[in-house]
């Protein structure tokens, strides 16, 4: 019988494969050992060699500031004072030519901090600790792995010289599987990611994640290019693989100098960050003289701003004047643009613009755009092809415009021809980086008999008068009311709820104020949208309009809607006080982004549930281009399809620790037709299982048949004390997990009912108790072994 591979075995394998790609192999035991190596690395590398005095002074500058800090400090050179009074530069990192660094691997190193630790595998560039890799042997969970890391970072990765808070990449392996993650102090285990091949193929197996991840050169271009230092957070980013083969691709096609292109990377996969780090990596070509990246202006939130700012100060001018973007378009100094699609169409469509802009017209200029699949892109890029001579193009989407739903809009490949890049929303879900769908249908249409009308009888009654009738929207809202907390965990998470038109939202809004009234809920329930008239369009290609962010022009066929939303921000001023109005466009802006600010913080650790909205009311807005990951449910009582459709599911499907297991759709419009087309178009046709959940009884009989399972190992709660083995105290840990993962799902479904489980609620809580005694006491022993 052979013999499963030890962690030491694992450990000896993984140097001597790194050391054929190129890493020499180095002894090193404890801090003393790491600083004088780090001497002669640092000295080899700046060809010079450094007296003890001034290597003190290296060693005092890099000890300084925290984690992301000091990432700042090894990308940049120090001026050092010599002994002799004259100055010289040191480079710690050379990010520019990555391969003309100096490689070592070393293993167990001793670091004396709270406890004494000792790590794994060591990879030293420059003699600097950039990529720290934790081993567990094959058969034990990943998760271990991770908090061991996370142990260390208590306990004494600050310690010493704290050199190891120089680590910008984790790698963790069992050897089967195998991920990697930049180094942030506080994150959850869902930031961890599998390396993958350009057809998003996952590399698992440590020996081939060696070779393709952690050879030499591959590993410090990673650093050098594709970790993100994320300014507004203070944190670093590392690019997902998807993410890296985007940027490749485009850069690719800049040094070549010809041809546009698009991304497709489904919603919710960080394509903003994508597309800043293109744009961030274009600007180094000396032969490109501008790079423009273009969003809408709904998205040009606050955090994008402070993030372009911070790497091309002045870069974001964001208020609304085009004179600002045409002095940065003129500006030979300026490398990086950000604007928003309206101003990039005012300043090369006026006439008075013509002067200032004849300069730029026939220069290398590329175009990056964060979402395009906008309604009104294609004017606006007719506008840039016409108007630049050497424009070259480059967009990102979740939701593509393809031949299947033109419908008399240009493709996407029509205006950017070549697909670059292709991640859809199945390998998403499969790398868990976006979470499944949960899709209800309520309110189907009857007869007074009860049975569902046939599509024939549908399409002979007014659709209109019946959707926004007094009893239907009564009971829609009766529904959300009774049903909200069970769908947001007793509020935890908060839902966007679109309907068909303003008149149907004011409806809507108006039933649910009532009833606040009554005493019947005490939801805080707010609204937004834009005052003139957009009826559903049943032959609609599925594209939500770009909400108008100033509400739209008021007039005397809009001023009723205007009254309307005014009486509503003022509840909302009650609610919140605040001082909102929408009497101008520039009072509309300021309401929408405190909206979207307010809806965002949930998440925050100084989030007061008193400041958060329950329930955002719209008809289009916010349904694309919004990220809020604490929005778990849509509630949708408005016709989608295609893009639209998978657009407004998306807003639920952001990853958000172990609470948020789905994305709740509650439909109140038979959109099932609907929702299985969309599927089908944006990721293949066998997509569907991928994408939503199964239904109640599915999860129901998962449960009941995991409770069989647990009887196995313990019977009762009692007997769970009497497990003796590591081996049967492990099988109660992932058994008893397990029930908790379905039980979550469970519990956010309508018919949900403790009464279908095999496991009553006491005899529940009596193993979880165990289930938590025992995770405390394993995390005890663990932190006791390692000191």
């Amino acid at each position: 019988m052979t013999a499963v591979q030890s962690e030491a075995q694992l450990e000896s394998a993984l140097i001597k494969r790194l050391v054929s790609l190129g890493w020499n192999q180095i002894e090193i035991k404890d801090s003393a050992t790491l600083e004088r190596n780090l001497k002669a690395q640092l000295e080899a590398h700046n060809g010079t060699t450094f007296s003890s005095d001034e290597f003190r002074r290296i060693l005092n500058h890099l000890e300084k500031g925290s984690v992301f800090e000091k990432a700042k400090t090894l990308r940049d050179r120090m001026t050092l004072q010599r002994d002799d009074g004259t100055t010289s530069y040191v480079q710690f990192f050379n990010a520019q030519e990555w391969c003309r660094n100096r490689y070592q691997v070393t293993s167990q190193v001793t670091q004396e901090g709270s406890y004494k630790t000792r790590y794994d595998v060591t990879l030293l560039v420059n003699g600097l600790p950039l990529i720290q890799i934790e081993l567990k042997r094959r058969g034990m969970e990943l998760r271990e792995a991770f908090n061991q890391i996370n142990r260390y970072h208590r306990h004494s990765f600050w310690a010493g010289n704290a050199l190891f808070q120089y680590v910008q990449i984790f790698v963790i392996s069992n050897g089967v599987n195998t991920k990697y993650y930049a180094n942030n102090r506080h994150q959850d285990f869902k930031q961890t990611f599998f390396w993958a091949d350009e057809d998003n193929e996952p590399i698992t197996r440590l020996e081939a994640f060696t070779d393709a991840f952690l050879e030499k050169c591959f590993v410090s271009k990673m650093i050098a290019k594709y970790v993100v230092l994320h300014e507004s957070d203070k944190a670093l980013m590392v690019l997902r693989p998807y993410q890296y083969y985007a940027v490749e691709r485009i850069l690719d096609r800049v040094m070549k100098g010809r041809k546009n292109g698009y991304i497709w990377h489904t919603t919710g996969s960080g394509k903003t960050l994508t597309s800043f780090k293109a744009s961030q990596v274009i600007v180094e070509n000396p032969k490109v003289a501008k790079v423009v990246f273009v969003v809408d202006r709904a998205d040009l939130d606050y955090q994008t701003t402070k993030e372009f700012n911070y790497f091309s100060p002045g870069s974001v001018d964001g208020t609304d004047n085009t004179k600002a973007l045409v002095d940065q378009l003129s500006d030979p100094d300026t490398k990086l643009v950000v604007t928003t699609i309206q101003k990039l169409n005012t300043a090369i469509t006026r006439e008075r613009h013509e002067a200032d802009m004849a300069g730029i017209k026939d220069e290398r200029v590329v175009f990056v755009f964060d979402e395009c699949h906008r309604s009104q892109f294609g004017d606006t890029h007719k506008n840039i092809v016409a108007y630049f001579s050497k424009a070259q193009l480059f967009g990102f989407t979740g939701t593509p415009i393809l031949v299947e739903n033109a419908i008399g809009k240009r493709t996407t490949s029509d205006l950017f021809e070549d697909c670059l890049h292709k991640y859809v929303i199945t390998d998403a879900i499969r790398d868990e980086n976006v979470l499944r769908f949960s899709v209800e249908y309520w309110g189907k249409l009857r007869k007074k008999d009860g049975t569902l009308m046939t599509d024939e009888e549908v399409a002979g009654i007014d659709l209109k008068e019946f959707f926004e009738s007094e009893k239907r929207v009564d009971g829609v809202v009766d529904w959300v009311i009774e049903n909200h907390d069970r769908k947001t965990h007793n509020r935890q998470f908060s839902a966007i709820m679109c309907t068909g038109s303003v008149d149907a939202l004011t409806k809507t809004y108006e039933v649910f104020r009532r009833k606040k009234a009554e005493g019947k809920h005490d939801l805080k329930v707010a609204t937004i949208f834009t005052f003139a008239a957009n009826e559903e369009d049943e032959d609609a290609n599925g594209l939500i309009g770009e909400p108008d962010v100033t509400g739209g022009p008021v007039n005397v066929t809009t001023q009723h809607s205007r009254d309307k939303l005014a009486s509503y921000v003022a509840d909302y001023n009650a609610m919140f006080g605040t001082n909102n109005s929408v009497d101008n466009g520039k009072a509309f802006y300021v309401y929408y982004k405190g909206l979207a600010k307010r809806m965002k913080q949930r998440d925050r650790k100084d989030f007061v549930p008193e400041q958060g909205i329950d329930i955002l009311l719209v008809v289009n807005m916010f349904l694309t281009g919004f990220d809020a990951k604490t929005c778990n449910t849509l509630y949708v009582d408005k016709n989608l399809r295609y893009h639209g459709l998978i657009q407004a599911f998306s807003r639920t499907n952001r990853t958000l620790g172990q609470k948020k297991s789905q994305g709740n759709i509650v439909c109140f419009r038979n959109l099932k037709e609907k929702v299985d087309e969309a599927i089908a178009l944006f990721s293949n046709k066998e997509a569907r299982d991928t994408i939503l959940m199964e239904p109640y009884q599915a999860y129901v009989d998962q449960f009941n048949e995991a409770v069989v399972e647990l009887m196995k190992i313990a019977a009762t709660p009692g007997m769970v004390d009497k497990l003796a083995s590591e081996e049967d105290i492990l099988a109660f840990v992932r058994a008893f997990r397990e029930l908790i993962r379905i039980r979550n799902i469970l519990t956010s479904f309508t018919e949900y009912s403790d009464d279908d489980l095999a496991l009553d609620p006491q005899r529940f809580e009596d193993f979880k108790s165990k289930y938590l005694d025992i995770h405390d006491r394993v995390k005890s022993n663990q932190e006791d072994s390692e000191h």
